[in-house]
C-alpha cells in the first residue's frame, strides 16, 4: 500500500513510530490498514471507543482478567486487539466471513498467540463447527449481527447461549434507534451529517471510498474481489430495539439482559447465561 493511498485512507504510514511498529514495514503495512478502517468506522460511529470502553469493563468485571473470548463478526479484530491490551492474560477467538477483513486481522496480529482467526458464515446453521473447542467467557461483537434476518439472528442468540460457559456473558453493540423519538433522531443525524463532513474534509473515508482504497491495493485486491463474491446479495437485515432484544435473548437461554450504554442510535445489550 503506498504512502498515497493510506494519506488518502485517513492514516499515512509515515506517521507510524518505532514504539508501533518496532522499524519492521510488514508490521507498519498492516497496521496502517487497521488504523484506516478504525478512522473509517469512526466515520459512522463517533462514539465507538465509548461502547467498545463499556464493553469490556463488563468483560473484566464479569470474568476477570483471563477469559476466552469469541470474538464474533470480528472483521480486523478491533475489539479483540483492546481486549488484549486492557487484559493481557485473555485469548480471543475471531470469526468472520469478510476475506479483506480478516487479511488484515492476519496481518495486523500475525505475531499475536492469543488470537485465533476463524472463517465461517454466521447465516450457516453448523457455523459453530468452524470454531475450537469451547465453552467460551464471554461473546462480543459490534456493528455487524444488524445484516442478519430476524431469523438467523434468533437461531445465532440460541447459538451463542450455547457457547458461553455458564455466568459467561454476550454483548452486543449495534444499531438500535428509539422509534417514539423522531424529533431526537432527526437532530441527531444533522449533527453527524455534520461532523461526517467536516471528518471528509480532512480525508477520512466513508465506506465505498475505503473500499475502492483496498481494491486498489495490489495485496488486498484478490481478497476483496472475493468479498465481492461472497456478498454480491448482501443486504441489511432489520434493526431491533434494545427492549426486542432484551426479550428475545431472555428466551434464547440467558438469565439476565441489561442495556449498559445507549445512544439515540445505537445501545449495547448485555445478557449473562
Amino acid at each position: 500500500m503506498s504512502d498515497q493511498t493510506l494519506t488518502e485512507a485517513g492514516t499515512n504510514i509515515n506517521t507510524n513510530t518505532e514504539a508501533d511498529t518496532g522499524a519492521d514495514p510488514e508490521r507498519a503495512y498492516w497496521a496502517g490498514w487497521q488504523r484506516s478502517w478504525d478512522r473509517q468506522q469512526e466515520w459512522y460511529l463517533p462514539d465507538r471507543e465509548e461502547r467498545f470502553r463499556v464493553m469490556l469493563d463488563l468483560v473484566e468485571a464479569v470474568t476477570g482478567p483471563a477469559p476466552r473470548v469469541l470474538d464474533l463478526a470480528c472483521g480486523t479484530a478491533s475489539i479483540t486487539g483492546r481486549l488484549l491490551t486492557r487484559l493481557p492474560q485473555a485469548s480471543s477467538v475471531g470469526v468472520d466471513l469478510d476475506p479483506a477483513l480478516l487479511a488484515i486481522a492476519e496481518g495486523h496480529f500475525r505475531a499475536e498467540p492469543r488470537l485465533t482467526l476463524v472463517t465461517a458464515d454466521l447465516r450457516e446453521p453448523d457455523w459453530t463447527a468452524a470454531l475450537p473447542a469451547g465453552p467460551f467467557d464471554a461473546v462480543l461483537t459490534a456493528t455487524a449481527l444488524h445484516w442478519l434476518s430476524a431469523e438467523d439472528l434468533l437461531r445465532l442468540y440460541r447459538d451463542v447461549a450455547g457457547l458461553l460457559r455458564p455466568g459467561g456473558i454476550f454483548m452486543n453493540a449495534d444499531h438500535s434507534p428509539h422509534p417514539a423519538s423522531a424529533l431526537l433522531n432527526a437532530a441527531d443525524r444533522a449533527l453527524q451529517r455534520r461532523r461526517q463532513a467536516e471528518k471528509q474534509a480532512s480525508g477520512v473515508p466513508d465506506w465505498s471510498r475505503w473500499w475502492q482504497l483496498a481494491a486498489a491495493d495490489p495485496r488486498l485486491a484478490e481478497a476483496v474481489a472475493a468479498r465481492s463474491t461472497l456478498y454480491r446479495d448482501h443486504q441489511d437485515g432489520a434493526t431491533h430495539s434494545a427492549e426486542w432484544q432484551t426479550a428475545r435473548l431472555l428466551e434464547s437461554g440467558f438469565s439476565e439482559v441489561a442495556v449498559p450504554w445507549r445512544s439515540l442510535s445505537d445501545a449495547l445489550v448485555a445478557a449473562l447465561r
